[in-house]
């Protein structure tokens, strides 16, 4: 193989590509980790879409510069608006905007380009970033990806974190455990988190998520309730995580808890502080499940036509429901698979109490108001 640090010198600048999504980009944040660890003194940016970037950096902190808590990966942040851009391609502010963003990832000079992605245009955007070697899947997800790269790393592994964390082997030409992960700490976020759960007399709680990418993935939102009335009986609250469009499905698992649970949304970097409090997370294959893993939260994974295998939660203390009849299937329909709708609240509750005894005393506890902070406003954020 010919190392990425070839004769045409050293590698001191790596692109990383990962436009989206949250789980996507969490699952992706290993592999960096890792070259991190390979290239200690490398300066490393990451492409990302605008609504992911608090994954990498906290909100209002500089997207550039020394790392810090509060982005402690990368040294650079470019984002992208490719959605909105679409909408708009034909203004004169988009692409003034597109062309800024441009003009800073060409400026860098990077000396390699890693697509983690493997979509077409996360292949060709780290090929017009000008880096001289570009690394991608010998297999992408989308196959003419590979045409844009200059090298090709054979995936390994079933999970994705191993198959990501593969083609950071293949660049840096070693083998890696898989790291541990620093997600952004926003002051300000957890400030507000612990005011929020003072205020709703929430101390030792878990999080559940009903919501999911498309429906299919849903367990029913009343059932949820059903959940969190269990657990309230046994002295543990719960907080009903929704994002934007989930509002009806937080009220009517709020509803169906006999109010014992509390609806909760917020910043991405809200989410963080909120699940690095939580004793247990309760939810399908979404965003919110790949954080509280990669947080080491304990998760009862509820999962339906996806393959846990594959997008499971990974490095922590899990429980994974899944009917064995359930298709493995990305078709992104509305209603909720047969299969899923096959796992019982019931199950949902025994998986739950046998993870909460087997992680007693987890959880970092809402401190009382004198040690608060002046409160800040609420901020919402979007988060699927």
């Amino acid at each position: 193989m010919i190392s990425a640090a070839d004769s045409s010198g050293s590698v001191e600048r790596i692109l990383i590509v990962r436009l989206s999504a949250m789980g996507d980009v969490i699952h992706t944040l290993p592999a960096v980790h890792a070259l991190r660890q390979a290239f200690p003194h490398a300066m490393i940016g990451w492409l990302i879409e605008e609504r992911w970037a608090e994954l990498l950096c906290s909100a209002g902190s500089p997207r550039r510069g020394l790392r810090s808590p509060e982005r402690p990966l990368v040294d650079w942040v470019h984002t992208v608006k490719l959605r909105e851009w679409g909408r708009s391609a034909f203004t004169l502010s988009t692409a003034l905007h597109a062309a800024r963003v441009w003009n800073d990832v060409r400026e860098a000079r990077y000396d390699l380009a890693v697509d983690l992605q493997g979509a077409i245009r996360s292949a060709v955007l780290a090929r017009w970033s000008g880096a001289r070697v570009v690394w991608g899947g010998s297999e992408p997800r989308e196959s003419p990806a590979s045409l844009w790269y200059t090298r090709r790393a054979l995936g390994r592994g079933t999970h994705v974190i191993q198959q990501n964390l593969s083609i950071s082997e293949a660049v840096a030409e070693t083998r890696f455990a898989v790291p541990s992960v620093a997600l952004p700490q926003d002051a300000s976020s957890e400030a507000r988190v612990d005011r929020r759960l003072w205020e709703a007399g929430v101390r030792d709680f878990a999080i559940l998520n009903p919501g999911a990418g498309w429906g299919a993935k849903r367990w029913p939102a009343e059932r949820y309730g059903v959940v969190a009335k269990s657990l309230a009986i046994g002295g543990l609250r719960s907080v009903i995580h929704y994002g934007p469009g989930e509002e009806a499905l937080a009220s009517v698992a709020v509803g169906a808890s006999d109010g014992t649970a509390t609806p909760f949304q917020g910043s991405i970097g809200d989410l963080t502080a909120l699940t690095r409090r939580a004793r247990l997370f309760i939810g399908g294959d979404t965003g919110p499940l790949h954080l509280a893993a990669a947080l080491r939260v304990p998760v009862v994974a509820i999962f339906g036509p996806t393959d846990p295998a594959r997008n499971g939660p990974y490095g922590t203390s899990s429980i994974v429901l899944r009917n064995p009849a359930s298709p493995t299937t990305h078709s992104r329909r509305e209603q909720a698979d047969e299969s899923l709708l096959a796992i019982s609240s019931e199950e949902v509750i025994e998986a739950a109490r046998k993870l909460l005894a087997a992680n007693k005393g987890g959880g970092k506890k809402c401190p009382p108001p004198h040690e608060l902070t002046p409160q800040d406003p609420d901020t919402e954020g979007a988060h699927g």
